[in-house]
């Protein structure tokens, strides 16, 4: 009966147990599956701190890249080098003229057109004067008139003279002949010197050309009633070869120009040509109206590249001062005066107020307030206050320049 028994409890503890295993399996994976859950929790739990630490330090960084002050800074040099005043002048021919009539007629005919190269002496115009040439006729009748009663009066003084030596006529009848002949003498060269006169007056019905030149300008044309007196001339010619130039130097650089110095011109319609010439002369005195002095450049124009009447740029090279230069775009105006604004070692900006002296329109020069070494800001803001801090990039120009000097 215990065997029995036994065997039934076996039978039946089997199954229990298979059971507990298959319990404690699923246990077993229920808590691998839970650990990475809570594993894969974690981790994006972490990824999602990491991230938002991440996007607040660049949002932080960014803010405070934002908050920086970006300028632009250039450096003070000395004038050693001198500078190139650029100022605007007018081309004018060497020689120009308007050519008028002296005598009054009417236009037969003209030789030379604008444009027309002419030689000096060369016809250019030619007119019917009618009235001037009765006169001359009028005159050469009034001379022979006068050359008759001197050949009179030269006779009847010879016979007084005679008849004074016999004592046949009286002191005062022989000098009253005698005054007779020099009136007539008289009256004759004054008739001469008015055939003279007509002749020169008809010889201007030529219309030449007092000097070479180009013709650039005909008033006329054939049959035109020409009044000498009207003021109107019949052409203009020019001398283009040399040309002159007639520029105003400011009183600031009128002590700097002299005689003799070599300057550049140039055209904006001949881009890439420059033109040497020279001054050739001062006017030596300031305008009071302008307060500029007159320089006269003589400019060479062997090709007539140059045409009188253009507007042209002249560069003129000054004599270095020694004083310090800085770009005309560092100069700040406020109620306390001309003002520069530096970055100190610390980028900070300290503002400066300086003495300018002369402008060369680019650059100023300042005669007090900078000792040469600072950082200058270009364009500066009105904004900017003293003590602001600002992050400087040095201008391009001035940093090519620091390189050529450092390869020198």
């Amino acid at each position: 009966m215990s065997q029995e028994r036994h065997s039934e409890l076996g039978i039946h503890a089997l199954p229990e147990e298979a059971d507990l295993a298959k319990r404690q399996q699923m246990m077993k994976r229920a808590r691998l599956v839970l650990v990475v859950v809570l594993v894969l929790l974690a981790a994006g739990a972490a990824r999602t701190v990491i991230s938002r630490v991440a996007n607040a330090r660049e949002l932080q960084a960014g803010t405070e890249e934002r908050a920086k002050t970006f300028v632009r800074v250039t450096e003070a040099r000395s004038s050693a080098d001198g500078q190139m005043l650029s100022l605007p002048g007018t081309l004018q021919g060497f020689v120009q003229s308007p050519i008028s009539a002296r005598s009054g007629g009417y236009l037969k005919r003209w030789h030379k057109d604008i444009g027309a190269q002419v030689k000096k002496g060369e016809l250019l115009a030619e007119l019917d004067t009618p009235e001037i040439d009765q006169q001359l006729s009028q005159a050469v009748a009034a001379r022979a008139q006068a050359a008759s009663s001197m050949e009179l009066a030269k006779s009847s003084m010879a016979r007084w003279e005679a008849l004074r030596k016999k004592d046949a006529v009286s002191q005062q009848e022989l000098d009253e002949r005698r005054s007779a002949y020099a009136q007539a003498n008289s009256n004759l060269a004054a008739a001469e010197a008015n055939v003279e006169r007509l002749r020169q007056v008809e010889g201007f019905k030529r219309i030449v050309a007092p000097f070479a030149g180009i013709i650039t300008r005909r008033n006329v044309d054939v049959g035109d009633l020409i009044d000498p007196g009207a003021g109107r001339p019949l052409f203009v010619l020019s001398q283009t070869d040399p040309l002159r130039v007639y520029v105003n130097v400011p009183q600031s650089f009128a002590n700097l120009v002299k005689p003799g110095q070599t300057v550049v011109v140039t055209q904006a319609e001949l881009r890439g040509r420059k033109f040497e010439g020279k001054v050739a002369r001062t006017a030596g005195s300031i305008d009071p109206a302008t307060r500029s002095m007159q320089i006269e450049v003589s400019l060479p124009n062997a090709d007539n590249a140059l045409l009188p009447g253009a507007f042209v740029q002249v560069a003129l090279p000054l004599k270095p001062s020694g004083t310090l230069l800085v770009s005309a775009d560092t100069l700040m105006f406020r109620r306390d005066g001309s003002l520069v604004a530096s970055v100190d070692a610390q980028n900070k900006v300290r503002l400066k107020k300086v003495q300018v002296g002369r402008n060369f329109g680019l650059t100023v020069e300042v005669l007090e307030g900078l000792q040469g070494d600072e950082r200058l800001i270009l364009n500066p803001s009105d904004s900017l206050t003293e003590g602001d801090v600002v992050e400087p990039t040095m201008d391009k120009k001035d940093a090519g320049a620091d390189k050529k000097k450092a390869a020198s």
